[in-house]
């Protein structure tokens, strides 16, 4: 049998950002005309660039801009209601600013907006570049009675 400890205040943060959600959305219906909301977002590391995707389902690209500091992203626009007779779709006016993990060059970014998906490939700076040092250890463990010889690394 198994012994589980209660935790009351995980269970107390749990119902705090519960209701913080529903407070939340309450606000965004009264409020709805300057509802403000974030699309979400992949980010993705390679060795070469950041790639970040946002989800903008409905969104024209006329809507969109989209601003690429060597830090950070910033994606705004406006989702733009049409006449239905329900919508459970969020409409006005949105904005996210990413914060980047490495800095990137920020004029060589290429993006692609397909089926509601931004994409941005972003090329890092040379810099901010993943180094992969090998260091050759039998030319040091072959000869041990020469001191003067050290390891080669090639990059």
């Amino acid at each position: 049998m198994t012994l589980l400890r209660w935790q009351p205040m995980s269970e107390m943060e749990v119902l705090r950002r519960q209701m913080d959600r529903i407070f939340g959305e309450m606000r965004n219906v009264d409020n709805e005309a300057q509802a403000t909301w974030q699309p979400a977002i992949e980010l993705q590391d390679t060795e070469e660039s950041v790639i970040l995707r946002s989800l903008l389902p409905g969104i024209e690209a006329k809507d969109l801009d989209i601003r690429v500091t060597k830090e950070a992203v910033a994606i705004s626009g406006e989702h733009r209601p049409q006449q239905y007779l329900r919508s459970e779709f969020r409409y006005g006016k949105f904005q996210r600013i990413v914060a980047l993990p490495v800095a990137v060059q920020n004029d060589r970014v290429s993006a692609e907006f397909k089926d509601g998906i931004l994409t941005l490939t972003l090329p890092k700076v040379v810099d901010g570049r993943r180094k992969v040092v090998k260091v050759n250890l039998t030319e040091a463990t072959a000869s041990p009675d020469t001191t003067s010889q050290t390891p080669t690394s090639t990059v």
